[in-house]
């Protein structure tokens, strides 16, 4: 596991878990609207 030794490398630890989880909640809410909205052809 990698040692994080300044503050500089700490907020950019921080910031790309950070953009890696709003692509995550931004693709599960769209697929979520998606699945809400789906319209069955019966």
């Amino acid at each position: 596991m990698e040692t994080i030794n300044t503050l500089q490398e700490f907020m950019l630890h921080t910031k790309n878990i950070t953009y890696v989880l709003m692509v995550v909640a931004l693709l599960g809410i769209t697929g979520f609207w998606l699945f809400l909205t789906e319209r069955d052809d019966d």
